[in-house]
């Protein structure tokens, strides 16, 4: 409906108000505020449901940082162009995963076939001296624990609708991964436009903080995962240690976690070793003692704590807290996400002191 309102000499057309119409100025600012706060509720909201996919795409970024990495690594030999380094890179870890499978997948296969009854041996015994010794410990049970650790992966890919499972989950990473690192320009200039004018400047360089940390904070634990692994399998081959080869591939694998990685491996290979008698037992003690002093006092103070120089209690926590929320790849990825976190608050904190110390202008 519409009014004709004299205004002077002329009549002026206006629409009525209508009976959502607010007429108070203060009424319309507070509820513009509510608006705001319960947006934001919602949005919070928003990210709790959509946490699981959310930390599949964090992976993928990840992976991305990764293949950055290593192309930026190639550069230095290799004046390619971009695109044909990261081709390299990826071609590169598709050759190693092949001849992992070809030349060590049939003995890998026969030794992790064979590894859980040895462990469940081994388990059972150490049970037994405890039970004799008045100690009441629960019974250790590998096919348990395996299904607890596994089924972990179920919420992400049941929120992903995966059919395979962690196959599924795996396969999403890649590929967000190589998409983000084909043009990383675009998104970043695109979560730059969701943001206020007055802060994308300094999202930038902290973007590009970040991207530099999780490279730095990836190559050590690559390196780290390199070096543990091929130490361990050396070392258990030198003595004919059963199941050598994954053992040191496990060790390997788990070195991506600190903290929680290494006692696991450890524990396995300790109790691989005790199975050849004392003397191998005692024998693998050492080579674990050796191979994380190695790497916890050469390796990750050079590369890992450089980048990153993040507090040991704070990463196991973050662990314990995602390990619980989304099972290994909330593990897996607790360490990178706590390293980004930690640079956004340091930037955030740069900016406020910019603020403070610069004097208000006068009018």
């Amino acid at each position: 409906m519409r009014t004709m309102i004299e205004d002077g000499d002329t009549a002026v057309e206006r629409p009525m108000s209508g009976p959502t119409d607010i007429g108070s100025g203060l009424v319309q600012r507070e509820a513009k505020k509510a608006a705001v706060w319960l947006g934001m509720a919602g949005l919070m909201a928003l990210v709790v449901l959509l946490a699981q996919p959310l930390l599949v795409i964090f992976g993928g970024i990840v992976f991305a940082a990764m293949i950055d990495g290593g192309q930026r690594l190639l550069a230095r030999v290799l004046p390619a162009p971009r695109p044909l380094r990261i081709v390299i890179v990826l071609l590169g870890a598709v050759g190693f995963l092949v001849w992992l499978v070809i030349f060590g997948g049939n003995q890998i296969a026969q030794q992790a076939a064979q590894l859980p009854a040895i462990i469940q041996s081994q388990s059972q015994q150490l049970f037994n001296l405890a039970h004799r010794h008045g100690l009441f410990v629960e019974q250790f049970d590998v096919s348990k624990v395996a299904e607890q650790l596994i089924g972990g992966v179920g919420p992400v890919t049941r929120a992903l609708g995966g059919i395979v499972g962690g196959f599924t989950t795996a396969f999403l990473i890649v590929i967000l991964g190589i998409y983000f690192v084909l043009e990383p320009d675009i998104y970043q200039r695109g979560l730059a436009w969701l943001l206020p004018v007055d802060i994308r400047e300094s999202w930038h360089g902290t973007a590009h903080r970040m991207g530099r940390s999780l490279r730095m904070l990836l190559f050590g634990r690559l390196v780290g995962m390199a070096s543990e692994g091929i130490a361990t399998w050396l070392l258990l081959w030198y003595q004919n240690v059963p199941m050598a080869a994954l053992l040191g591939l496990l060790t390997g694998l788990l070195a991506f976690l600190p903290n929680i990685g290494a006692p696991i491996s450890g524990v396995l290979m300790i109790l691989v070793g005790f199975s050849g008698g004392t003397n191998m037992g005692l024998y693998c003690i050492a080579v674990y003692l050796v191979v994380q002093t190695v790497d916890g006092n050469i390796v990750v103070p050079m590369i890992a704590k450089k980048a990153a120089d993040l507090a040991p209690a704070l990463v196991l926590g973050a662990q314990l807290i995602f390990g619980v929320m989304f099972g290994i790849l909330g593990l897996i990825l607790a360490d990178p996400l706590v390293a980004m976190l930690k640079i956004a608050l340091e930037k955030q904190a740069e900016r406020n002191h910019r603020q403070r110390a610069t004097p208000p202008e006068e009018d």
